[in-house]
């Protein structure tokens, strides 16, 4: 369903997408989907939780702090930059309302940000170090989603402030 779905997004739009259209084409019956995914929301939040479980993590401990830190945020940022279809898709679906479903896979999300992004930082990070950069990151996310900047733009953007946040000397 989440590939299908991922197919579907990057051939149409937010709009066009049903839970029922991806089922079909899944070859799942539509009873089925709804039993796993509540909502379009739903369905997309897990497939925006589904790329950013393939991110690569970075950890060697080769580079500095700084380098790994600007990595991950980087890769974490351009993950859906060339698709705008579904970096569309996925950020109507993660900023909608109170859908107890949609919530849930935000969490989750955050949850995978942050063990990349303390993955990065290293053995005892500083609480709010990983608070900053987080906050950071999910700011420059909605910065990228409203459409203020380009994804790339806010990478580029999000590069500096580690600098700034981790020290450019570690």
């Amino acid at each position: 369903m989440l590939a299908a779905g991922l197919e579907m997004l990057r051939e149409s739009s937010y709009a066009d997408l049903t839970v029922r259209a991806v089922a079909a084409r899944a070859k799942v019956a539509p009873a089925t989907a709804y039993t796993y995914f509540s909502s379009k929301n739903h369905l997309i939040a897990e497939i925006y939780l589904n790329l950013m479980q393939q991110v690569d993590y970075f950890t060697d401990v080769n580079d500095s702090t700084v380098t790994r830190v600007e990595k991950t945020l980087r890769s974490m940022a351009l993950m859906v930059a060339d698709e705008p279809e579904v970096a569309a898709a996925c950020t109507t679906a993660l900023l909608s309302g109170n859908d107890a479903t949609v919530r849930s896979v935000r969490e989750r999300i955050g949850g995978e940000i942050h063990r990349r992004i303390r993955a990065a930082v290293g053995p005892d990070p500083d609480p709010r170090t990983l608070a900053a950069l987080e906050m950071t990151f999910f700011g420059a996310l909605v910065n990228a989603g409203s459409g203020a900047f380009t994804y790339h733009q806010i990478a580029d953007r999000l590069s500096y402030v580690v600098g700034l946040i981790v020290g450019d000397d570690q």
